[in-house]
Parts: C-alpha cells; structure tokens; sequence
C-alpha cells in the first residue's frame, strides 16, 4: 500500500528527517550582548518589508542546549537586528549559526530561521560565557559576557516581536515557492527560569567571504545577560504571505 499523501509532512515521505513540534528543551544555556550597529550594516542585511530602527539596536546570542527531545544536543549563535513592520517594533534574525544535523533543516524549513552550519564552541571561564564560532577555521562571530547581578525576568529588555522571513526557492528557474513572514514571539511556553544575570559583553566579528558580518562591529555596549532556563517550542505564526497578497 503507497502512502498516502494527506499523511505526508515532511521527507522523506516515509520516516521524516526531524519531528515536529512540540520540542521540549532541558538545560538552556545562553548569553545576549546588546549594542549598536552602524545603520548601513543593518540596512544591508534587513529584507525591504521592514524598517531599520533609529536606534540601530543588535542582539548577539550565544547558546548551549544540553538536551532537546527533537534535535539532541547542540549549540547555537545568532545575531538579531532592531527593525519594525508596519509600525510595530520587533527583532529580525538575520543569521543563526548552528553545529545541528536536524535543527538546521527543522528551522529553515518550519520557521524560516536562517540557519547554516558552523563549528561553535561555548564554555564557561570563571564568570564569564563565551561562544566562538567558527567557519573555514575562523571567527566569524565571538561573544563574551560577564555575570555580575542577578536580576528578575522582567528586568529582561523586552525584544517583542521575532521576526524570520521563511524563502524556500522553486524548482523551476528563478521561482519562489514559499515567502512568508513568520513571528515567533509565542513559540515558548512552560518556560521556567534556573537563574538571570546582568553583566557587560563583547562582540568580536571577523571578514570572510561569505556570511561576512564584520560592519557590525559594535560602536557603543547597551549590557549583557545570562538565562539558564527550560521551555517547550511550539509553533508559530505566519503573519503575511507575501506571494498571495
């Protein structure tokens, strides 16, 4: 008997490369250094559906999950940038660097996050976190924060929206079968914290041929944070579909 193919939600079709969600994840460990960007650098890498905010505010993540019921255990980098969409004021991920065999592929092709494969290295040095990541055996990314308060959840900065814009190409000739815009501010739920920290960060970045983020180089530090915590992924939202309207 075929399959059939209202039973069909993902490839291959008969044992799919990665669960859906939920995924459940035990052992979150992740630092974010906030700072500001030159303008230029933001405009180059945001989609013309946003605006870039005056602020020219940037997140650099890095994290460690030491279990996750879907993808295993990985680490993960990301760089987010200030932007607003119709008004509304959100973060768009411009690139996620991760060493995942299944959550690379479950993020592009679920979410729509930009993610590529990288070696990425965190640890912990007394108090304070780095993620090193590294393509073609140099840093392209490398953050380093401090934990020096511990503060409340809500003494986070409140990032709102989380925005991906989801491509994924025809396979015809200059064809686009999918372009959406996802937000992924409700993904977590069950959320619970172990600890926050305040303290101060660094964000180093390097040239390279590709994935070159080195006109981020930050011109001013606005703090950094470390959350140990567990949380379910859930789905998230397409909030336009830019190929039917």
């Amino acid at each position: 008997m075929t399959i059939p193919l209202n039973k069909i939600n993902g490839m291959p079709a008969f044992s799919t490369y990665f669960p859906k969600p939920p995924a459940l994840y035990k052992g979150v460990k992740s630092q974010q250094v906030h700072f500001k960007a030159d303008k230029n650098a933001i405009d180059r890498v945001l989609p013309s559906c946003f605006e870039p905010s005056d602020d020219a505010l940037c997140i650099a993540s890095g994290m460690t999950i030491s279990w996750c019921s879907n993808y295993g255990q990985f680490e993960e980098s990301t760089l987010s940038v200030k932007c607003k969409y119709k008004n509304q004021e959100g973060y768009f991920c411009v690139i996620a660097f991760l060493n995942s065999k299944s959550s690379i592929p479950a993020g592009r092709e679920i979410y729509g996050t930009p993610k590529v494969f990288a070696s990425i290295n965190v640890g912990m040095d007394e108090r304070i976190m780095y993620t090193n990541t590294v393509i073609a055996n140099q840093s392209i990314m490398n953050i380093r924060s401090s934990m020096e308060k511990k503060i409340e959840v809500n003494q986070l900065p409140q990032t709102d929206h989380s925005w991906r814009l989801k491509v994924i190409p025809g396979a015809e000739k200059n064809t686009i079968d999918v372009m959406q815009l996802i937000d992924g501010k409700n993904v977590q739920s069950d959320q619970k914290f172990h600890t926050i920290q305040s303290g101060k960060g660094v964000v180093e970045f390097n040239q390279m041929p590709i994935y070159d983020l080195s006109d981020f180089t930050p011109k001013e530090y606005y703090g950094a944070y470390y959350i140990d915590t567990d949380f379910t992924e859930n789905n998230a939202e397409v909030i336009h579909d830019f190929l039917k309207s």
